[in-house]
């Protein structure tokens, strides 16, 4: 897909960091300014667009993990696993075996060997495997076994440390917790959690409701209370405090559905009403200080974006995406464009330069030139 002809422009200037730049033919500079008064400088003849790569599955793929421009994977419906090392010119199905009925969400790889996947679902449809040799063989290392818990998102601190959590159990979020890759995982304490609004949950739309920056710092997104909220912990999951966002609530269709921070201080996040049609107002909004305080964006994305992505080594520019197109933010998050409509449902990059989208129908792509 292109961007709108009047945004190629403001993309071309956004792709800030040298990794991205260096990609670009025929430089051309131009100026930002992110979040902190800095600069973010990128300049491009031609902005790269979403690349469509051949899936060969009409799977939906809510789960993405970038490792590089040439190396990503991929979760979804009907328990397909997708990846690819050559940048998407073949996608290889590394679906574990006899996982047909499950729904995969989220996929988190340390490399093109390593991943771990979640599945989601009520009771025993909750699970975690794990690979240690592209896909070829896999290992369940965990099934939920509590009839009332669903686990929705993974993320993960370092190759050893992560967390997974799932929606609230007698009151409060449930945290999961590994300290060797994924290989075992325990149900963290629940006495340093907060309790959770009436109706609260986490959306398991992006494999994005539960994010982490740095060795500890992890942060929690919810909807369909009376307000949306994150939660954040700086000690890997053991204690948590809450902060009201400023995207819209009070609807089990509603509330905050993805993450992204580029270090422990400045996070974005996206949300909005998940419904086909039903608008989507203050859909955005973002923080410098960890979480403690949101802000509504000036310039809000234009509808429901579910997955969020800073652009690699820059502190100004982002991509929110969605079933009705992706959004564009230069300035750290304050204000968004429309910038290509094609349907998808989350986002990631890498320090190389790399950027992937996944979605509906089989869909992936990759930011080219």
């Amino acid at each position: 897909m292109r961007p709108m002809g009047k945004t190629r422009r403001l993309l071309s200037v956004a792709l800030g960091g040298a990794a991205l730049a260096a990609a670009l033919t025929a430089p051309a500079h131009a100026h930002g300014q992110d979040d902190d008064g800095g600069d973010a400088r990128d300049s491009a003849r031609s902005a790269p667009t979403w690349q469509l790569t051949g899936t060969g599955t009409d799977a939906r793929f809510r789960g993405l993990s970038a490792v590089s421009r040439s190396t990503a994977w991929v979760a979804g419906s009907k328990g397909t696993v997708l990846r690819t090392v050559d940048g998407g010119r073949d996608w290889r199905n590394v679906s574990p075996p006899g996982a047909g009925q499950l729904e995969f969400r989220d996929v988190r790889a340390f490399d093109a060997r390593r991943a771990v996947v979640l599945a989601i679902g009520d009771g025993e449809a909750s699970r975690v495997y794990r690979t240690e040799d592209g896909g070829a063989t896999w290992t369940e290392s965990f099934r939920n076994t509590d009839p009332k818990a669903f686990y929705d998102c993974l993320t993960f601190f370092d190759h050893r440390h992560g967390l997974a959590v799932g929606d609230p159990v007698d009151g409060k979020y449930r945290i999961l917790s590994t300290a060797d890759g994924g290989r075992s995982w325990k149900v963290l304490p629940s006495a340093g959690m907060p309790a959770a609004q009436p109706g609260e949950a986490a959306f398991a739309a992006s494999g994005q409701c539960l994010v982490s920056s740095g060795p500890r710092d992890a942060w929690l997104a919810t909807g369909g209370g009376a307000t949306a909220r994150v939660l954040h912990s700086a000690d890997r999951g053991l204690t948590w405090t809450a902060a009201e966002s400023t995207i819209p609530a009070g609807d089990p269709a509603r509330g905050v559905f993805g993450l992204a921070f580029r270090d422990r201080r400045h996070g974005i996040a996206v949300g909005g009403d998940y419904r086909a049609g039903q608008p989507s107002p203050r859909a955005a909004a973002l923080t410098g200080d960890g979480g403690r305080d949101w802000r509504p964006a000036a310039g809000p994305v234009a509808a429901y974006r579910s997955g969020v992505a800073w652009l690699p080594h820059s502190r100004a520019a982002a991509l929110a995406v969605g079933p009705t197109g992706t959004d564009l933010t230069t300035d750290g998050g304050r204000t968004w464009r429309t910038v290509d409509t094609g349907s998808y449902d989350t986002v990631d990059c890498t320090p190389d330069g790399g950027c992937w989208a996944a979605g509906e129908k089989g869909r992936v792509a990759r930011l080219a030139r």
